[in-house]
């Protein structure tokens, strides 16, 4: 190929000259671009990995070592560059975690596919190949896999304390990943057991306490005091609950309209009508028995008055308001209720069962649990705890990752290793492979096996290990069968890694490598950038 390249061009008058050379710098432009984004975020990866301190422009402050936050929150402008950033926002939606690691490895995949591209090998062979590699490259992980039953709560435990313990909040992994394996396990449906959804896991936050408090909570938790306007009860046994969506408020004219009142009587007339407009309401909820109230936020006009709460305290009614429009799904679906849009639809078919609601005082603030709900949907609720925002959120970040390590082992019941073995195992069988191709192919498919390397060698790195001795090590030990050796940070050896429990779910390998294998083609084939104004 390379010498039909530098033969001399044919002169001819119907030929004209095609300037190539742009279409190689514009490519060479995205790749660079490219891989310093993937060099931006290759120091966060693994349990030694370092955090990254985001500045927004409005003085928020987030510190976090998660791949795709890291990436969301930084100010992408090169096209070719925001490629990664949705590459790893992919990477989060199909596996929840291996942020770091899809884009790390896309970016040296690029690196070789630079040294392909000034060999002169043309940038769809390229493509073509890596392709090729990365089907080739499922296959391998597929047959490394462990199966792994539901029942093993152990294993479960084990991968998502390995998703923890590269996180910010890694000595609390102990505590977290229990707390996430029984959380998944609550909520998926024995009827269609490989499907979970995270939204029926609310994580409610609350400032105050340590990591350590945090807890998973069978039932409802709010984020919010009762309404103690009128002296109403703050713990109720037994409780009947209603969700409702109408106001416990006089009725207001619909536009904005004033109505001028002379005289006293009149005056009198009108309090004394919302008064009983009101009190009607109340004994309508009271008669089918209700003694709890969860009341929507409303736009239009008050939810409830001063006048309404009085009289739902004197009826023995506990009164939760502003519950905002979004959660009352999630409420009506735990509680197995139905929400009441109008007080004539008030019926008692239409009420959830708990064995208490009460407040609790948490910290400097107050909230709201539920629990002993009859005939609970499939819900759950984790409180999580922490001295500071920087934590919460960050504990947050880490417990959904977490939860998505389960939910991918849900889908998908095997298990392989960690700490860079299943990359290495990988390198040297398509590395193998190469050898048995032809032509360009093989040349290109050798590249991208040690493109792979990166990941144990950043994790080497990232340990202060020595990065060169750890990796030659490692393929050494590969060589001689030992598929499941891998670097073990907290030793700063090689060992066995199934043994020291680093497990992670087959869909984050595989889904990191046809992810970074997809957007390393889709940037070769760019030849062009046209903007439009």
């Amino acid at each position: 190929m390379a010498l039909i390249a530098n033969s001399a061009p044919r002169s001819s008058k119907t030929e004209s000259y095609v300037d190539n050379k742009r279409k190689e710098d514009i490519r060479h432009a995205n790749i660079k671009s490219a891989c310093a984004v993937a060099d931006a975020v290759r120091t966060s990866l693994g349990p030694k990995g370092m955090d990254k301190m985001i500045s927004t422009a409005n003085g928020e402050v987030i510190i976090t070592n998660d791949g795709a936050t890291i990436l969301n929150k930084m100010e992408v402008l090169q096209p070719a560059a925001k490629m990664l950033v949705e590459l790893s926002k992919s990477q989060d939606a199909a596996a929840g975690d291996g942020t770091t690691t899809v884009v790390v490895i896309a970016g040296s995949l690029l690196k070789q596919c630079l040294t392909l591209l000034s060999s002169g090998i043309h940038p769809t062979v390229i493509s073509d190949s890596l392709h090729k590699a990365s089907i080739k490259a499922v296959d391998v992980l597929t047959a490394m896999a462990v199966p792994l039953e539901l029942t093993d709560r152990e294993s479960l435990v084990k991968s998502a304390s390995t998703s923890l313990n590269s996180k910010v909040v890694s000595q609390y992994s102990s505590l977290l990943a229990p707390l996430a394996v029984d959380a998944v396990l609550s909520v998926v449906d024995p009827e269609k057991p490989d499907l979970v959804d995270l939204r029926d896991i609310k994580i409610v936050k609350k400032l105050g306490g340590t990591v350590d408090d945090t807890e998973m909570v069978r039932g409802l938790v709010f984020d919010k005091k009762v309404s103690h306007a009128a002296g109403g009860p703050t713990r109720v046994e037994n409780a009947k609950i209603a969700v409702i969506q109408f106001q416990i408020s006089p009725p207001k004219t619909d536009i904005e309209q004033s109505i001028v009142v002379s005289d006293y009587a009149q005056m009198d007339r009108i309090l004394k009508e919302e008064r009983n407009y009101i009190l009607g309401m109340i004994k309508k909820i009271r008669a089918t028995g209700c003694n709890v109230l969860l009341i929507q936020k409303s736009i239009l006009r008050d939810a409830v008055t001063d006048l309404s709460l009085h009289y739902l305290a004197k009826a023995k009614i506990l009164v939760i308001k502003d519950v905002e429009r979004d959660e009352i799904e999630f409420i009506t679906k735990t509680l197995n209720c139905l929400p009441i849009a109008n007080i004539e639809h008030f019926k008692e078919e239409k009420l959830g069962y708990a064995d208490l609601v009460e407040e609790v005082s948490l910290g400097d603030g107050k909230i709201v649990k539920i629990t002993g709900i009859k005939d609970m949907g499939r819900n759950t609720c984790v409180l999580v705890r922490g001295s500071n925002m920087l934590v919460l959120d960050e504990a947050e970040r880490s417990l959904h990752d977490a939860l998505c390590v389960i939910r991918c082992l849900v889908n998908k019941q095997f298990l392989i290793a960690g700490g860079g073995a299943p990359e290495i195992e990988l390198s040297r069988q398509l590395g193998a492979w190469a050898k048995v191709l032809h032509g360009m192919e093989g040349y290109c498919v050798k590249a991208f096996a040690e493109a792979l390397e990166v990941i144990p060698y950043t994790l080497a790195e990232n340990a202060g290990l020595n990065p060169i001795t750890i990796v030659t090590e490692l393929r050494n030990r590969h060589a001689q069968g030992e598929i499941n050796a891998g670097i073990n940070v907290r030793k700063g050896q090689i060992t066995n890694i199934l043994e020291e429990n680093v497990v992670q779910p087959l869909l984050v390998s595989t889904s990191a490598i046809t992810l970074a294998a997809e957007c390393v083609r889709m940037l070769l084939k760019i030849d062009d950038i046209v903007t439009v104004r």
